[in-house]
């Protein structure tokens, strides 16, 4: 990263990790459960230096506070909230999102909430949508439930290229640097990962939502990029996600699973083409999609 900000939100800190500060445009990108902001340090390099990327640590992980009291602060409602905080801070009324994961889940939310929507300029969701097969959520849960201990860095990089197979990293140097930004140190001189094993009480205090209803009322312009081995975001959930919005946006990035790392030129390409097109476009997209419908039918 080029520079760091903390930012105060109530009585957490939120560490904004930042590539490119003086650039002309700016983005968010938001991470997944149990990752960090520095996953988009890649992304950021082959984004280019026109564009400035914001990328927030979620409370109870990298470099931003833990919470004492995660039935309130590890929920997607606290969630937003400091989402606004850093839209604040950093003076921005209107912006692109793209987020992993649970940042795509956030971005999402933000952007169908009447509150926050003209806040959302147009979203990227990676790997993720209102439709999550049952079973790959319920792997999240169990595996980020528990404590992760490792006696050995090692055993922690091992089980990294394990875990985050569907990510699509490649070469041992990835790897390493993927491994160096999500350990740390525990009192006994073993090894964890860099975050707060109460991160996965969200899945017990959040509220469930009607979450294809808030994907119809989103407005602003979207985009959705699967692994192809995705667990967790079907073919058919995409194609579901297109019917009920005509404008989307889709790209299948082949040789990962839950989820691309955008960290090389064919994965960030795409996104980079969304992030120039103009709105209009996606709304002329919107338009003809149904004039095709009506004439199906009759109209």
């Amino acid at each position: 990263m080029d520079a760091l900000e903390l930012v105060k939100v109530n009585t957490l800190e939120v560490a904004v990790r930042i590539w490119h500060p003086e650039a002309p445009r700016t983005l968010i990108a938001w991470h997944g459960l149990a990752r960090h902001g520095g996953d988009f340090a890649d992304f950021a390099r082959e984004l280019g230096p026109e564009w400035r990327v914001l990328a927030p640590d979620t409370p109870g992980r990298g470099l931003s506070s833990w919470s004492s009291t995660p039935s309130c602060h590890y929920v997607y409602a606290h969630y937003m909230t400091i989402a606004a905080a850093v839209m604040d801070h950093f003076g921005l009324e209107r912006v692109p999102w793209v987020g992993t994961s649970m940042g795509g889940l956030l971005g999402m939310l933000l952007a169908a909430e009447p509150e926050s929507a003209a806040r959302i300029e147009r979203l990227v969701l990676n790997d993720v949508g209102p439709e999550l097969a049952p079973e790959g959520l319920a792997e999240l849960a169990s595996y980020f439930g528990v404590p992760h201990r490792f006696l050995h860095f090692s055993e922690l990089e091992a089980e990294l290229r394990r875990h985050y197979t569907g990510f699509g990293i490649a070469g041992d140097d990835a790897w390493r640097r993927l491994a160096l930004g999500s350990a740390r140190r525990l009192p006994d001189g073993s090894w964890t990962y860099h975050f707060d094993p109460r991160i996965a009480e969200q899945f017990v205090h959040d509220t469930p939502r009607d979450t294809w209803a808030d994907w119809a009322a989103i407005r602003c312009p979207l985009m959705v990029v699967r692994g192809r081995h995705s667990p967790l975001l079907k073919a058919e959930s995409v194609t579901r996600m297109a019917e009920a919005q005509p404008g989307l946006v889709s790209h299948e990035v082949p040789g990962c699973g839950h989820a691309p790392m955008l960290d090389r030129r064919d994965q960030v390409a795409p996104i980079a083409a969304f992030l120039a097109s103009s709105p209009a476009a996606a709304a002329t997209a919107r338009f003809s999609w149904w004039q095709r419908l009506l004439a199906r039918l009759g109209r």
